[in-house]
C-alpha cells in the first residue's frame, strides 16, 4: 500500500481542456489544453513532485491519450467511472459542480484510494498502439451493430414507398460491419495470436467475444477471481443491514463486457460441459434461470482469467462443475 501522505491529482477532463488540481504540494490549480502539446507540459508539471496517484474520469474518450501519456511517464493513472465520482461529491456534501470543483473532488478521491489494499485494481494497465486500435475497432462495430438496429426498427413504423432508402442504408451498414469485423479478426491474429487461440479454447467463447476482452479488459489474468468479478459487475453484492438480509445482486461493472459475457454464456451453456452441467445443477437446486445465468457468467469469467494468468488453454478435466 501507497504512503498516504502522498501527493494526489484530480483531472477534469474537457474535449478542448483539462483542469488540474494538486494535493499535497504547493501548486495552484492549472488549465491544459487537452492535445498533445498540452499532456506533455502537464507530465512535465507532475513529474517533479513524487505523485502518488492520478484520478480522472472516463469521458467516453477525450481522457485516453492523456491518461497514455502520463503513464508512459510512470505516472499511476486511475481513470473512474463518473457515477463514482459523482457519489464521492455528494457523501462530502460537495453539490456544485463546476470543472475546479470536479478537479478538487478527483483530488481528494485520489487521496482515499491510497489507502485502500486494492488500489491496484483501479489502476488500468496501459494500452499500446495495437490494444488502442483494437479496442477502437471493437467501437466502431458496436456503433455500426446500433445503427443497423435502428434502422430495422425505423423499416416497421415507415411508409412502404420509403423502404428501398432504409434497405440501401441498411446494406451499406451491413457492407461497412463485414470490412469492420474483417480488419477486427486480422489484427486480432496478427498481434494478439496466443491470447486469442487461449481464450477461444473455452467452448461458447468467439471471435467477437475474445476481441472485446482483449480490448477492453486488459485486467484480465492480472487481478484475482474476486477483482475480476467486481471489476466486470457480475458479483453479487450484500444488501444487509443490522437483521434484516436482503437479496444479493449483481450492479456495476463494464457493461460491454458483461453483455458479450452474457452471450458467451449463453452458448457455453449448451456445448460446454463444464458450463451446462453447473447451469443445470443451480436450476436443479431451484436457482432461477437468469440467476443461474450469472452465475455461470461469473464461473466463465474466473475460469478464463486463471486460463490468462496460467497461460493454460481450456482443459475439461480441470473445469468440473
Amino acid at each position: 500500500m501507497m504512503s498516504v501522505t502522498s501527493v494526489t491529482v484530480g483531472i477534469d477532463v474537457a474535449k478542448a481542456h483539462v483542469d488540474v488540481c494538486v494535493l499535497g504540494a504547493k501548486s495552484s490549480a492549472q488549465r491544459f489544453d487537452n492535445d498533445a502539446e498540452g499532456h506533455s507540459a502537464l507530465a512535465a508539471a507532475l513529474q517533479p513532485l513524487d505523485v502518488g496517484l492520478v484520478v480522472m474520469e472516463a469521458t467516453g474518450g477525450y481522457e485516453a491519450a492523456l491518461a497514455c501519456a502520463l503513464q508512459a511517464t510512470g505516472l499511476p493513472v486511475a481513470v473512474i467511472n463518473p457515477r463514482q465520482a459523482r457519489d464521492f461529491a455528494k457523501s462530502m456534501g460537495r453539490l456544485a459542480k463546476t470543472d475546479a470543483v470536479d478537479a478538487r473532488t478527483l483530488a481528494e478521491l485520489a487521496a482515499v484510494l491510497l489507502r485502500r489494499d486494492d488500489l491496484q485494481r483501479f489502476l488500468r494497465p496501459l494500452a499500446d498502439e495495437r490494444q488502442q486500435w483494437l479496442a477502437a475497432l471493437v467501437t466502431r462495430r458496436r456503433q455500426l451493430l446500433t445503427m443497423l438496429h435502428s434502422e430495422r426498427q425505423r423499416l416497421q413504423i415507415t411508409p412502404k414507398k420509403l423502404h428501398a432508402s432504409i434497405e440501401a442504408i441498411e446494406a451499406a451498414i451491413k457492407a461497412q460491419l463485414d470490412e469492420i469485423e474483417e480488419q477486427m479478426v486480422t489484427h486480432v491474429r496478427e498481434h494478439f495470436g496466443e491470447l486469442d487461440t487461449l481464450l477461444q479454447s473455452a467452448a461458447g467463447v468467439g471471435p467477437v467475444a475474445s476481441a472485446t476482452m482483449i480490448a477492453e479488459l486488459p485486467e484480465l489474468g492480472r487481478l484475482n477471481r474476486r477483482e475480476i468479478a467486481a471489476l466486470v459487475g457480475v458479483a453479487p453484492m450484500a444488501n444487509d443491514s443490522g437483521g434484516s438480509k436482503g437479496r444479493r445482486r449483481v450492479q456495476g461493472g463494464r457493461f460491454e463486457i458483461r453483455r458479450v459475457l452474457y452471450m458467451a454464456t449463453l452458448t457455453a451453456t449448451r456445448y460446454n460441459p463444464a458450463i451446462k452441467a453447473f447451469y443445470e445443477r443451480l436450476k436443479a437446486a431451484g436457482k432461477l434461470p437468469k440467476v443461474a445465468l450469472v452465475a455461470c457468467m461469473r464461473k466463465l469469467l474466473t475460469t478464463l482469467n486463471a486460463m490468462v494468468r496460467t497461460a493454460k488453454p481450456w482443459d475439461k478435466s480441470l473445469h468440473c462443475a
